[in-house]
């Protein structure tokens, strides 16, 4: 029987970090059904008092990233009156840092969110992949930190986006047989990176789409008949897309189980290491 459990999540700012924190750990316990329950920008006492208030209806245990000293031990306190479990996440690796720098700690909530020249360069890189999203703009391939080619439905868009967010200018051109890219994406000096992917994955995957965009009942009947999602064509697809990036001498990261994270996390060492 699998266990359920409630887990809340506070935070000074957007709860970002936190979540990506409990996701992660979460993901250890497969036989425990884990409902996370989310309060952020909690900055003030009243918010607090408000949090605690909703913890003691649902009671479960507290991860929290509260810096303000104030707010932690006002937290600490509803805790232990609650009888619930809390867990500081930040305060063990603030420490540590202090250690290490022989700075003290400044305690500002959301610290991490602030528009310095990182957050601005994320920001330029979004613009960038919106306009080149899908072959868009390909006379502007040149100032791309990193391109993507491969087949369509291989999370080239997705990826784009995440790599955008770590102030990467990605671009992505589509591969269709039977269509010659663009020039640009033969001379340019940028780092090309092939997806490529399990065909019958892709085929799930282009099922699924299209299965959103055919009208009618039948729609099913109307998706067979598709060379979008025949088998046989769709290794052929791959196989001429895998020929393509091996005749430029493209690395290739095959996405089938891989996150997007997981394939951004490859990108990125294959440009570090370029």
């Amino acid at each position: 029987m699998q266990k359920t459990l409630t887990l809340h999540l506070v935070s000074e700012a957007t709860g970002q970090t936190l979540d990506s924190v409990a996701r992660a750990c979460i993901a250890q316990f497969p036989n425990t059904d884990v409902r996370l329950r989310h309060w952020n920008l909690v900055r003030t006492q009243i918010q607090l008092r408000r949090v605690l208030r909703n913890i003691a209806r649902e009671r479960g245990p507290v991860m929290s990233s509260l810096t303000d000293p104030t707010l932690q031990a006002d937290m600490e306190a509803g805790c232990a009156s609650l009888q619930v479990r809390l867990l500081d996440v930040l305060d063990n690796a603030l420490h540590f840092l202090t250690e290490e720098t022989g700075e003290k700690a400044t305690r500002h909530p959301g610290g991490q969110y602030i528009m310095d020249e990182n957050y601005y360069q994320r920001i330029e890189a979004m613009h960038y992949v919106l306009a080149h999203d899908d072959g868009q703009e390909v006379k502007g391939l040149d100032n791309a930190d990193v391109i993507l080619v491969g087949v369509s439905r291989v999370s080239k868009t997705p990826t784009c986006f995440y790599l955008a967010n770590r102030g990467l200018k990605a671009a992505n051109v589509p591969l269709v047989m039977g269509i010659e890219p663009p020039d640009s994406l033969f001379s340019t000096k940028k780092p090309v990176v092939g997806l490529t992917i399990d065909p019958e994955r892709l085929i799930e995957i282009r099922r699924n789409r299209l299965s959103q965009m055919v009208p009618g009942k039948h729609h099913a009947t109307a998706v067979a008949d598709y060379a979008y999602v025949d088998l046989e064509k769709v290794k052929e697809e791959l196989h001429w897309a895998r020929r393509l990036c091996r005749r430029h001498n493209w690395p290739v990261i095959d996405v089938t189980r891989r996150s997007i994270e997981e394939t951004s996390a490859a990108i990125l060492d294959l440009i570090e290491g370029a």
